[in-house]
């Protein structure tokens, strides 16, 4: 799954990635809106992590997200 579709989807990955990266508040999630470069930046200055580390996790993120969606039989969205 790419980030597109994540971002077109994000009501439903919202409670997933709230879930998974806990420490990121209300204001964090308002600013983030489904964008991908916004997420990395708010997991890097709340977990302090490098940038190299955020993104692997929102890239860990995203193929989860696509396994889920293998799995469940679900088809793509065409646009």
């Amino acid at each position: 799954m790419n980030w597109d579709r994540i971002a077109g989807n994000w009501k439903r990955q919202f409670s997933i990635a709230k879930e998974r990266w806990s420490e990121l508040t209300e204001r964090d999630w308002t600013v983030i809106r489904g964008d991908r470069k916004r997420l990395v930046a708010r997991l890097r200055a709340r977990y302090g992590l490098a940038k190299e580390e955020a993104e692997r996790q929102v890239s860990e993120f995203v193929d989860q997200s696509d396994e889920a969606r293998q799995e469940s039989g679900a088809k793509p969205r065409v646009h």
